[in-house]
């Protein structure tokens, strides 16, 4: 990964926003030993001040990634998120053919890490975990997987209304349309057919919008992130185009 710039989407006194790219982790971690490069220190190094994170992404999502520029409005922020009064959009692409849309009601059990989580004194329990769908555009491919002839693929946007663990990934799992590049809750032979076919090495996962109320003006705050080079390639050669952004409604 080069040393290039973040994304800056939106940026004011009180609160910056990057477009996080897919593979990068939001900041430091003892489990990621092998990284160099980290959004937190990054962008505190491009913008010359320090940033505090008010939610996460997973290191393989892309997208809308909100810092609060102080310690103040963080803690003013923080319970927007926790109390989900943030609404987030997702796309992804996933394994097989979504006919319609719906709204996945599957409670998570928290993922613990091996590691992190070895002494925990009590096992998880399963928390609510509530995922709202609609597939956008399909595809079939002349390309055998396993015992089909041809290979089916949805675009679908996803919106969250609680924030669990890998929500997402493992909620389109449950639906038996786990989303491509997963290599934790996805289908090795699909990803294989994406990396192969389309060059994609990544999770075609992307937070592509965020709405907020700021934490001064108490106004609404819009922010769309834009597909990366990886996901258009990917569009373009399925036959799709890229999904309108609610800017354009």
């Amino acid at each position: 990964m080069t040393d290039t710039l973040l994304n800056i989407l939106y940026r004011d006194e009180h609160l910056v926003v990057v477009n996080k790219p897919s593979g990068m982790l939001v900041h430091r971690s003892w489990l990621d030993k092998g990284e160099t490069r980290f959004v937190m220190q990054t962008l505190r190094d491009q913008i010359g001040q320090h940033v505090y994170p008010l939610h996460r992404l997973d290191k393989p999502t892309s997208g809308v990634l909100v810092f609060a520029l102080s310690s103040e409005v963080a803690s003013k922020m923080m319970p927007q998120f926790a109390e989900g009064q943030v609404k987030k959009a997702y796309h992804g692409i996933v394994r097989g053919w979504i006919s319609h849309a719906g709204q996945l009601d599957y409670p998570l059990v928290e993922e613990q890490d091996k590691i992190a989580d070895k002494h925990a004194s009590q096992p998880a329990t399963a928390k609510a975990a509530v995922t709202d769908y609609q597939p956008l555009a399909t595809v079939e491919l002349p390309i055998a997987t396993g015992r089909y002839a041809t290979s089916r693929y949805s675009l679908v946007a996803m919106q969250p209304h609680t924030g669990r663990k890998h929500q997402l990934r493992r909620h389109m799992h449950h639906l038996s349309h786990p989303i491509i590049g997963d290599t934790t809750h996805g289908d090795g032979r699909h990803n294989r057919v994406f990396r192969e076919q389309f060059n994609c090495h990544q999770l075609l996962l992307h937070a592509s919008e965020m709405t907020l109320t700021h934490p001064a003006s108490g106004e609404t705050v819009f922010i769309h992130a834009p597909l990366d080079t990886v996901w258009q390639h990917v569009i373009k050669q399925l036959g799709w185009k890229a999904p309108a952004s609610s800017y354009d409604n």
